[in-house]
């Protein structure tokens, strides 16, 4: 039965139009989640058939809208949206592309999909917590190198070193430094957070590590259980690497350092677990929660309640 149904789909819709509005029905009757670049079926829809048709992905006018499509390429987008419904496979999955600060990223299953608040942050400049321009800035667990590479375009005269215990994740990385021609101003270091990185002075960290405890993990949609789990487990209470970052992080900073770092919805088992630390909770506007920012010297008077 599900034979015809494609069958039919691949030869009956003509056009891009056709399968764009395909597309946004099925992901309706599906009742998919969103959440990995997108809230809505129809830019679901428009992520996975552009790119799928190797089209830029702001190249929807009307008049390719009516544009008729192969057979071929009929086929392939329905096999795509088909592995969405059917398999929750996340787009950037299906089509190896992603943004974040409306830079495009190669992404493949070796990283986590670019989707953090911390792209708010970078869009306005780090307004408000960054009062001057940063000569080194490390970003731990860099992943695929979205907020490295974000963050030097915002800093232009930056040096940035960018961190991650996944080779995999590294390989993806490189890709993208590559395709930002960011190279000469981007180092990849394969270090267990601080353990292999040399001691250097930073005058910025930016860190979205794992943090992700165990009960929430049991509980995630589908979607993000095709992604690796080492870039979301942090642990039973979700601040195993988020202790050790605390700790470290003055070790690595300047004197006029900053720390901003994203704990997702570990909000309040970060207070409760460290009720005299002075968090500042970074407000967002757009979505997200949970980024918060210390100075080094916040970080120096509450060594004696940090817990390694």
């Amino acid at each position: 039965m599900e034979n015809m149904f494609i069958n039919e789909a691949i030869n009956e819709l003509k056009t891009l139009q056709d399968m764009l509005r395909w597309a946004v029905s099925c992901f309706e009757s599906e009742n998919i989640y969103y959440g990995h670049g997108t809230d809505n079926p129809w830019d679901e829809a428009v992520q996975l058939i552009l790119p799928t048709l190797f089209l830029p992905i702001d190249s929807l006018a009307e008049n390719i809208k009516e544009a008729k499509l192969t057979w071929s390429e009929r086929k392939k987008i329905i096999d795509n949206i088909m592995l969405r419904t059917k398999k929750r496979i996340p787009v950037p999955y299906l089509t190896n592309k992603s943004w974040f600060c409306n830079y495009e990223f190669y992404i493949d299953r070796r990283v986590l999909i670019p989707r953090s608040p911390f792209g708010e942050i970078i869009n306005n400049n780090f307004k408000n917590i960054v009062s001057h321009s940063p000569k080194f800035i490390l970003d731990m667990c860099t992943g695929s190198g979205c907020l490295a590479i974000a963050s030097a375009y915002v800093f232009p005269e930056s040096q940035i070193d960018a961190v991650d215990i996944s080779a995999d994740a590294l390989a993806v990385a490189n890709i993208n430094i590559n395709n930002h021609f960011l190279f000469h101003r981007i180092k990849l270091i394969h270090s267990d957070l601080f353990l292999h990185i040399p001691i250097k002075k930073y005058d910025l960290i930016i860190t979205n590590p794992p943090y992700v405890n165990n009960e929430d993990m049991r509980n995630l949609p589908k979607e993000y259980l095709h992604e690796p789990h080492i870039g979301l487990l942090g642990g039973n209470d979700g601040l195993n690497f988020i202790n050790r970052i605390l700790f470290i992080a003055s070790d690595y900073m300047n004197e006029n350092g900053i720390l901003i770092c994203e704990v997702g919805n570990n909000i309040e088992n970060l207070k409760k677990k460290y009720p005299n630390i002075p968090f500042t909770w970074i407000e967002l506007n757009n979505g997200g929660k949970g980024v918060f920012y210390l100075t080094f010297q916040q970080i120096i008077d509450s060594k004696q309640y940090l817990i390694y």
